[in-house]
């Protein structure tokens, strides 16, 4: 497609209510456009930018034995209770609503008790591990502050991996293959000279958890 048959057009001025820096030069250039705080949507340039790099994460998946699956949208709120992550004390992100039958129902944030519950339905032998299932599905988060332009939005697409393993040992296994496929990636779209892997600062978590900065 050649620029001028675009319908979208370049400005050399930001918008007027945007203060992040990534979102004004991508909405400047024509590769996003903002709804609302928080919000945004691809346009032609931004979304083919978008689909090349999903295509380099989806093949980079592939390669360490990555199943593509597409989680669904609305979470079951029962099976939240069970984990104890629906109420708003405990997670204060939800998006949540009722269908006409009253039945309440949430937008999905994060997809760990939905993706357990569908392994647990389908696997059925040890033979089967390990098991590694990634997805792009849009997410959606009742931030208070969304500031950050598209690095923090309310809704959004991310690309999330579980794995499921029989032994700490094969975890580690599949945790390594995963971080070497992540460098990759990052070599593939121009960032691997300025990206490494660092730990996580802070939280419970920290001491396992792994941050890739630039």
């Amino acid at each position: 497609m050649r620029q001028s048959d675009l319908f979208t057009r370049t400005s050399k001025t930001a918008p007027a209510d945007e203060v992040s820096k990534n979102a004004i030069l991508l909405s400047r250039a024509g590769f996003v456009h903002k709804e609302m705080a928080g919000v945004y949507c691809f346009l032609p340039l931004g979304l083919r930018t978008l689909n090349k790099v999903m295509q380099v994460i989806r093949e980079e998946m592939n390669a360490v034995g990555g199943q593509e699956v597409s989680l669904t949208t609305l979470q079951d709120k029962s099976l939240w209770e069970k984990t104890d992550r629906w109420s708003d004390e405990k997670v204060d992100v939800w998006f949540k609503t009722e269908l006409k039958n009253g039945t309440e129902v949430g937008l999905g944030w994060s997809h760990e008790e939905p993706i357990t519950r569908l392994m647990q339905q389908q696997i059925s032998s040890y033979r089967d591990f390990p098991v590694l299932a990634y997805q792009f599905q849009t997410k959606f988060r009742n931030e208070t502050r969304a500031k950050s332009g598209i690095m923090r939005t309310r809704e959004f697409i991310m690309k999330d991996l579980y794995s499921f393993s029989r032994t700490k040992e094969e975890h580690a296994d599949v945790y390594a293959s995963v971080r070497n496929a992540y460098i990759e990636i990052f070599r593939r779209v121009g960032l691997g000279d300025v990206t490494y892997p660092a730990f996580a600062s802070g939280g419970h978590l920290a001491s396992i958890l792994r941050n890739f900065k630039r």
